[in-house]
Formats: C-alpha cells, structure tokens, sequence
C-alpha cells in the first residue's frame, strides 16, 4: 500500500497564540497580546492574576506539546515522513524563529495548522498577517499555506458532540428536565464581528452552524430536546465598546430564573483547555453556577481526540492534492460548504488598516 501523498508540502507547521511559562513572563506576555492598543499595566497586571491562580504558567504551551506528539504520531501511523515544527504569535517558540528554523533545516514549502477554527480579526487574519510578517523578515524563507478554517470539519463537530454527551451522562437524572446547552466562545468587539468572513457577520454565524450541528447531533443520540444557547466570554476591551454578549455568567443566571435544571457548558470556540476555559468557565462559570444553585458540568475540549488529531492530517492531504491541481473531497457539516483556501482580498478585516496576510487571493 502507497503512502499518502503530502506533495508539494515537505513539513507541517502548528500555529498558535502562545502564553507564559512562568510568573515573570506573565506581564511581558499580555504586553505582547495587547500592544498598539494602549492598555495602562495596571490592568494587565490584574489580568496576570488569572494565570498567578494557575502558578503563572498558562496550559497552552504544554497543551500545543501534546498536540504535536499527537500529530506525529498520526503522521507516522499513516506513512508519512513529514518534520513538524511549532511557532506562536505571541510568545516563545516565536513565529520568525521558527520559519527560520525551517529554512535552515531545508524546508521548501509547508501547510500552517491554526489552532482557531472559525473566521474573525482575531482568530484568522492576525495569524495570517503574523505568518507574513515571519516571512518578510526571514530571508529564503519558505513558502507558508495556511490549511482551511475548519469549525465545520467532521473531525471537529463530532469530538464537540461525544464530549457533550459524556458531560450530560455525569449529571443526575432530575437534573435532564430542562438542561440547557451552554456553548461557549470568545467574545470580539461587535464591529470585529461585523468585519468578518467576505461579508462580515461570519465570526457569530459560523458558530451557530457548529451550534446547530453539534444540537441536532446530540438529540439524535438522546432522543432528548434541549434548550441549546450560543454566549461568550473573555471581554477585554473597554467599557464603551461594544462587545459580542450575552456574557456565559450573565446568561447562566437568566435560564436559572428561567427555570433551568442544570447547565452543561460546551467551549464549542477552543480547540483545548487553555486561559479561557480553565479560568473563564472551570472557575468563574462554576462559581456563578454554585452561587445561584445551578448544577453544572463543563464538556471537554477536542484536544488530542484522535479524529481531531486526524483531521490535520485529512486538511493537510485535501490542501496538497488541490495545489497538484486534483479536486479532493472537502468534507464538511451544517449550513457551510468547506471554506476555501485562500481568503478573499478584504476577508476579515484589520480595524486599524491593511496589512500584507499569508494565504489571500491576490485579486481585488
């Protein structure tokens, strides 16, 4: 049997955001996050106390280390000899040492795996334009293609639904009676939200396609109607700017007035337990619930699943096999068709101005 076809690709790199190691890297880090948009460190220092609660030390970097030995050995599995390498935006490893890494190991042309799943500033374009910006300043740099936005991939939605299914398994039986589905994602600024996608609104629209399906999913599997809900968290922007809500606290205490029974919170918009789940939901969500007597179970991440693990290796194959000109199958689920590879011109754009971003048609 032949081995998987990864060409023109000679390396796959995992692209993240980055967060601290240690305490004193805590304020240095939520600099780098935050720059341009004049944050006084008074309140980055109060920010940095959600990751003094975790020792100083956010789970996202151990998580991405789990996540590449995954990856390798899915790769392995399938017979591919492809090297990985792992860059962030925001802290060590960073994106330019990485690519510079990569060409000095020889690499020529590799496929970027974003650790965000669904269309926005924030979670595609900044990484694009951060992936460019590696680029430029790497001479001899490799070609760089950004793999598709995958909210809709079935490697994706179906680790979203069983973890949904096990949360609700753990709550006692009186408790099912009017359980409501919390998912959960970041909250952006509304304009954000407005600018995203081709035609703007795609960030929120998005999500409730993943909302819908996961929804349906599980009611076939339960035979069960519940009550499902789309609300954010993590607003870190000013008072007078209008952010995406209702806030997953706000919203917890309007379906307990309500009448809900309990709250099973999905963070349908995190690929793994990083800063916002484990501070955001695991301790605010749980204490607000606890406050107001509502029982409450928190679904797990997509994490190292083996079908999201996967589905890298199903994105990297499917973007290979269009640039030799084949036209592989593209699957996808809900309202969405698979988005394309390359984004349009002025597909989620930058409040404060273009900027050269990898992966964009060069049209318009």
């Amino acid at each position: 049997m032949s081995s998987p076809d990864a060409s023109p690709y000679d390396a796959l790199l995992l692209v993240s955001f980055g967060g601290p190691e240690k305490p004193e890297d805590v304020v240095p880090f939520l600099e780098n996050v935050t720059r341009g948009r004049g944050i006084p460190r008074e309140r980055l220092e109060e920010v940095g106390e959600h990751y003094y609660g975790f020792g100083g030390r956010s789970p996202i970097n151990d998580l991405n280390r789990d996540f590449l030995a995954a990856l390798r050995e899915d790769l392995a599995g399938a017979g591919l000899d492809l090297p990985i390498y792992w860059g962030n935006r925001n802290w060590d490893p960073y994106l330019a040492d990485t690519v510079r890494q990569m060409r000095d190991d020889g690499v020529r042309r590799a496929a970027c795996f974003i650790t965000s799943a669904y269309s926005s500033y924030s979670s595609c374009r900044q990484y694009r334009e951060n992936l460019a910006d590696a680029v430029a300043e790497v001479e001899g740099a490799p070609v760089l293609d950004r793999l598709r936005l995958y909210f809709n991939h079935p490697g994706f939605i179906e680790p979203v639904v069983d973890a949904t299914l096990t949360a609700l398994a753990e709550l006692p039986p009186d408790a099912l009676e009017r359980v409501h589905l919390v998912f959960v994602t970041h909250s952006i600024p509304e304009a954000m939200n407005d600018a995203s996608g081709p035609v703007g609104g795609a960030y929120v629209a998005q999500h409730r396609s993943a909302v819908a399906a996961v929804t349906e999913r599980v009611r076939k599997r339960t035979t069960r109607r519940m009550e499902s809900d789309l609300v954010f968290c993590s607003r870190s922007g000013p008072p007078q700017v209008p952010w995406l809500e209702p806030d997953v606290n706000d919203h917890l205490r309007t379906i307990r007035k309500q009448g809900a029974t309990a709250a099973v919170v999905i963070p349908v918009g995190f690929v793994s337990d990083h800063m916002e789940v484990v501070y955001d939901l695991d301790t605010e969500a749980a204490a607000t619930a606890e406050e107001i007597g509502l029982p409450f179970v928190r679904a797990a991440t997509p994490g190292i699943d083996p079908r999201f693990v996967a589905m890298v290796r199903e994105l990297l194959l499917e973007r290979a096999a269009a640039e030799r000109g084949e036209e592989p199958e593209r699957p996808a689920v809900g309202r969405f068709l698979a988005l394309p590879d390359r984004c349009p011109a002025g597909c989620c754009a930058n409040p404060r101005g273009p900027r050269p971003a990898l992966g964009q048609e060069q049209s318009a």
